[in-house]
């Protein structure tokens, strides 16, 4: 791909922080800026490498960008979008790392519609429960998807820029259109991160949760794994989606219905075959997709 002179990252945690590195060793930019809105988080990263400096204020960073990332939680996308918008030139590409598409859409066309040739939405199929500059590391994109939702106003060349960009982290790059994205995540990882937070919920509220929590084991610790993640961030991503993540809470509820009138009627056939069906549907899908180094 062609040099990024200077790459600016918004939230320089393990998303933003990641894609620096990756960038970095793959030998395609040649100058990274943080901004962000934590100054010490910042001065961490620079400290560890992964940006060359801090800039304090949107003027100062994007002044000679050539890309931007916007790797802070969906829900701040609004306000920085308002914010960098003054100060964005027509040439500048600007992309974000979101895990809902249909919101920050909205924000682009609200605060960038002069500059929507230039906006590629993009969603990074990666991460790990650890969170912050000090869990990035340059491979996290290795072998993972990453999924454009390209708007109808984009130039060709912005697009190819920022497919590039994931490209050389090592991703695999796919286009899918934004209501189709998050319909999609709603069903395989935000509804597994709200039920794998409920049930943490569930049982560390209760009297005897130290009890409980001293006998778990692998299972529990498998299924819970995604309820270490950031808090934050999976608010943002549930309140954003919450319509299209309602209807696949409503479709598990009536699973979880069936599965307990099931239990109710003592109907250990079905109950079997049921198991049967998700063994096999789970399976299936573990041999088609084996599992990389780093966690989603």
């Amino acid at each position: 791909m062609a040099l990024i002179g200077k790459l600016v990252v918004c939230g320089v945690g393990l998303i933003g922080g990641s894609f620096a590195l990756g960038l970095r060793k793959a030998g395609v930019v040649e100058r990274i800026v943080g901004i962000g809105r934590t100054a010490s988080a910042l001065e961490r990263a620079r400290e560890l490498g992964v940006i060359d400096e801090v800039a304090t204020d949107w003027a100062s960073a994007l002044d000679g960008a050539d890309l931007v990332l916007l790797a802070a939680p969906v829900g701040q996308m609004d306000s920085i979008m308002a914010a960098m918008a003054p100060h964005l030139a027509p040439g500048t590409v600007v992309t974000d790392a979101g895990s809902t598409k249909r919101d920050v859409i909205e924000a682009a066309y609200r605060h960038l519609d002069s500059r929507l040739s230039h906006v590629v939405p993009a969603h990074p199929i990666a991460g790990a429960e650890t969170s912050g500059v000090d869990a990035a590391f340059g491979e996290l994109y290795r072998d993972r998807k990453v999924v454009l939702t390209p708007l109808p106003e984009n130039d060709a060349a912005a697009v190819v820029l920022v497919r590039s960009a994931w490209e050389a982290c090592g991703a695999m790059v796919v286009e899918m259109a934004p209501n189709d994205h998050d319909r999609v995540f709603a069903a395989v990882s935000h509804l597994p991160h709200l039920l794998a937070f409920g049930l943490v919920h569930d049982l560390a509220g209760r009297a005897n949760a130290e009890l409980l929590f001293s006998h778990a084991a692998s299972g529990f610790r498998d299924f819970t794994r995604i309820a270490g993640s950031h808090p934050e961030m999976w608010r943002d991503i549930c309140i954003a989606n919450r319509q299209a993540l309602l209807g696949e809470l409503d479709q598990y509820l009536a699973e979880l219905a069936y599965v307990r009138a099931l239990l109710m009627a003592g109907d250990g056939k079905r109950l079997e075959e049921l198991f049967d069906e998700a063994r096999v549907a789970r399976n299936a899908w573990a041999s088609q997709f084996p599992p990389t180094s780093s966690a989603e």
